[in-house]
């Protein structure tokens, strides 16, 4: 899709969520090379602050900062006024954490708030901007789901649930959204490049690199349900697809188990 279609299909506004860090800026710097113009979405204001001089500079489109804690109401409640004023046609929902290990090794209040920024967090979001897009008849929407999210992860059981819940959104959305013009999107990775995996102390040799899965991506966009950037993705989605579940799973353990063998203590 040329810029000028991309624009005029998603703009003249896009909304990245998780915005100063791993997909989330990659996909904004994408946008705004686009000439989308942006609000960025994350807590850290400094960071936002500093990624939107970049991105005026070098692209010349608008953007607008929101410094919000998407597992709280009122984080959402600060986004929803953030954009109020905006005829915003496309929502990237690249915020969300994980955790790494056996499930009651994990805090609760973690996983608790890993809920609401994955699953919680991304529903408000969808409801409230898709109306929007329903009513003017175009936009689209990009949810980040994983591999991890088409079956049971033991090591990373409650990631993998959240990723889940957003795989099965986005497919259900795209057939019932796509009557009114807006077109929804699953982007299901294998590892990647970005700060979950240190914050996770995991292992990821072969992560794909956060630009080409973003490129990837908003190409898919009006496409496709769901894509699969990188080759690992594919490789390991067609290898496990064919695979009982049950077999899948125990393979999936296998494989955290691998990527978390050496971390050491907390």
């Amino acid at each position: 899709m040329q810029d000028k279609t991309f624009r005029e299909r998603y703009g003249p506004w896009g909304v990245v969520t998780g915005a100063t860090d791993g997909m989330g800026r990659a996909c904004a710097q994408e946008l705004a090379a686009k000439g989308l113009h942006l609000v960025l979405v994350a807590r850290r204001v400094e960071r936002l602050i500093a990624l939107a001089n970049t991105l005026q500079a070098a692209h010349g489109v608008q953007v607008r900062v929101v410094a919000a804690d998407l597992s709280t109401d009122a984080g959402h409640l600060q986004l929803m006024a953030g954009v109020a004023d905006l005829e915003v046609g496309l929502l990237v929902a690249a915020a969300g954490h994980g955790s790494a290990g056996p499930l009651l090794d994990q805090s609760l209040d973690n996983e608790l708030d890993m809920v609401h920024v994955n699953v919680r967090a991304v529903l408000a979001q969808v409801w409230h901007l898709g109306r929007a897009m329903k009513a003017r008849g175009h936009g689209g929407v990009v949810l980040f789901g994983s591999l991890l999210g088409f079956h049971g992860t033991p090591g990373s059981a409650n990631y993998a649930a959240t990723k889940a819940y957003v795989q099965s959104l986005a497919e259900a959305l795209h057939v019932e959204w796509r009557p009114h013009g807006v077109d929804v999107l699953s982007c299901a990775p294998g590892p990647v490049h970005t700060g979950f995996a240190a914050r996770a102390r995991m292992q990821m040799a072969q992560a794909a690199d956060p630009q080409a899965v973003a490129r990837a991506t908003l190409k898919a966009l009006g496409r496709q349900s769901t894509v699969r950037p990188g080759w690992l993705a594919k490789v390991l989605g067609w290898s496990l697809g064919t695979a009982p579940r049950g077999l899948r799973v125990r393979i999936m353990g296998q494989i955290m188990q691998g990527m978390t063998a050496d971390r050491g203590p907390a």
